[in-house]
């Protein structure tokens, strides 16, 4: 049984029992569009597991974190695992990005919405890609003298 199974997004509109049964043999049903962005059909109920598996991760993380400093030291070894990226990444950025993926993913469990955690992983991964290019590094940190004078407003630009 595959877990996911694609169609396009007209076969649901113009043949929509046959595409429907194709959902009772995966997990999901990825519609293409071509006028859109795809989209991602599942059953009420798997995206109720889908979610409780996810925020059950996510208070086992955090409690485990905040039981014992010394479980962060794991976190800490076991983030290079997890995101290959953070080699790059300065010692007390891998602290900061860890305290802040759990807390991110705790407040985001809270409210059902994972695209705070979803957001906060692109931009630390992007921070770990300038540290990688010790070019880009230099220009992005690099202290520059010049003055370019005031910046008028948005709405004063023409």
């Amino acid at each position: 049984m595959s877990d996911t199974s694609a169609v396009n997004f007209s076969e649901l509109v113009n043949k929509n029992r046959q595409t429907l049964a194709r959902l009772r043999l995966s997990r999901r049903l990825l519609l293409l569009r071509r006028d859109g962005e795809d989209l991602m059909l599942t059953t009420a109920a798997r995206a109720e597991q889908d979610q409780a598996v996810v925020s059950a991760a996510t208070r086992m993380l955090a409690a485990i974190v905040r039981r014992d400093p010394g479980r962060m030291e794991l976190l800490l070894d076991l983030l290079p695992e997890a995101f290959p990226w953070v080699c790059f990444l300065p010692e007390a950025d891998v602290h900061a990005f860890a305290v802040e993926l759990v807390e991110t993913m705790r407040a985001a469990d809270s409210l059902a919405n994972s695209s705070s955690v979803a957001q906060l992983l692109v931009a630390w991964q992007h921070t770990a890609e300038v540290h990688s290019d010790p070019e880009l590094l230099s220009a992005l940190t690099a202290d520059h003298d010049a003055d370019y004078g005031a910046v008028p407003s948005p709405g004063l630009t023409r």
